[in-house]
């Protein structure tokens, strides 16, 4: 088997709702993305197998294979295709599985793993709200799933309030997680540790979501999202805006080009869990990537787990026992925002930087997933 490089990984800033990157068309975000890993590495854009790109609500400006009219909005080759897929959260890491396979079977050299989301311009769950309102149907009203599940909700966020409560998560401790995430952003962006990731986008050189003077106090104060509940917005991933790009090949392509890679993708792995507690998936994702690797959770140097809420984190490190010290260094989704779709490739963007600039040696990203699935990734760096 042809081992899979990751030779760059860039993103844009993450704007927030109704921020610097709002009106800004999706197709103009992969664009921009796409040159610039281009740019980066000096690659041929002809040389470009293929391009994959996540996306979650493919509706509006986001329907119509948004990979594919992203490469053309950037003015690359037509003769380089491109496809779009929908692995809810997971979506762009979930691209950059598929591009580290196609790799790996040897079947083609470099491929475009990423993803982009406007959730600005077409909010979260935009594409089954449209479908409703047309007449199309509901994505959980089919006979086989109602006599298996019922009609009970199906959402993120009863699942997350069920992760809390099973394993006991108190609004305090969560509200401290959240408030190390903002500091974290904070420090990142202070000490120039993002620089090397993030490709800004006309006026946007930041991400817009993080606050540096969050207080306990103010997320005190704020009202739950469900009656009785301990999650509030400040313990949820902002809504944000943003793409990614993470560009993968062969060894025998990277010697060939004269490219210098920056990680080997490891291990992959995906798998399911409970669709209706729908986050606890990164829990049997790390035990599946760790026993293929052969590693066990001590030997990865840096984690990068999807704040999606901030249980799915707690949950995942209380059960495989990570160290929350090796765990979004860098701030996560509760501070830089969530951009659905761009978020996989994103997180590596994060993961491959970070392990470069301290020298370690194995990073784990890992994403809670709707539909109770999860992707885990193990690169290492090289």
């Amino acid at each position: 088997m042809t081992d899979a490089y990751i030779v760059d990984a860039v993103r844009t800033p993450t704007g927030r709702k109704g921020g610097g990157l709002s009106e800004v068309h999706p197709a103009d975000l992969g664009a921009h993305v796409l040159k610039a890993v281009l740019e980066r590495t000096g690659l041929d854009p002809s040389s470009v197998d293929d391009v994959i790109f996540g996306c979650v609500d493919q509706v509006g400006a986001q329907a119509g294979n948004l990979a594919r009219t992203a490469w053309l909005s950037a003015g690359l080759p037509e003769s380089v295709p491109g496809t779009t897929l929908d692995r809810q959260c997971g979506s762009s890491q979930q691209a950059v599985h598929f591009a580290a396979q196609a790799v790996m079977s040897g079947t083609q050299d470099f491929v475009i793993g990423g993803g982009v989301e406007n959730m600005s311009m077409v909010p979260i769950g935009a594409a089954p709200i449209a479908g409703v309102k047309a007449g199309y149907g509901k994505p959980f009203d089919s006979a086989g799933w109602l006599e298996r599940y019922g009609d009970q909700e199906i959402s993120q966020f009863r699942g997350a309030e069920l992760i809390a409560e099973k394993w006991g998560f108190s609004r305090e401790e969560l509200e401290k997680m959240a408030q190390a995430s903002h500091q974290r952003a904070a420090t990142a962006w202070a000490e120039g540790r993002f620089d090397a990731e993030v490709a800004p986008y006309e006026g946007v050189a930041q991400d817009e979501g993080f606050r540096p003077d969050v207080s306990l106090e103010k997320m005190a104060s704020l009202q739950p999202m469900r009656e009785g509940g301990v999650l509030t917005p400040a313990t949820s991933s902002q809504i944000a805006d943003g793409a990614s790009a993470v560009l993968v090949a062969s060894g025998d392509a990277v010697e060939r080009h004269g490219l210098t890679p920056l990680a080997r993708i490891h291990t992959l792995a995906v798998t399911g869990s409970d669709p209706v507690f729908m986050l606890t998936g990164p829990i049997p994702a790390t035990e599946m990537a760790l026993k293929r690797a052969g590693l066990t959770i001590d030997d990865i140097d840096c984690f990068e787990v999807n704040e999606a809420f901030a249980p799915v984190v707690a949950a995942w490190a209380h059960e495989t026992g990570a160290s929350l010290e090796r765990t979004n260094v860098n701030g996560g989704a509760m501070a830089l925002g969530h951009p659905l779709g761009a978020t996989g490739g994103k997180l590596m963007a994060t993961l491959v930087h970070e392990l470069r600039r301290t020298g370690g040696t194995y990073g784990m990203q890992v994403m809670c997933e709707g539909g109770g699935l999860s992707n885990a990734t193990i690169i290492e760096r090289v």
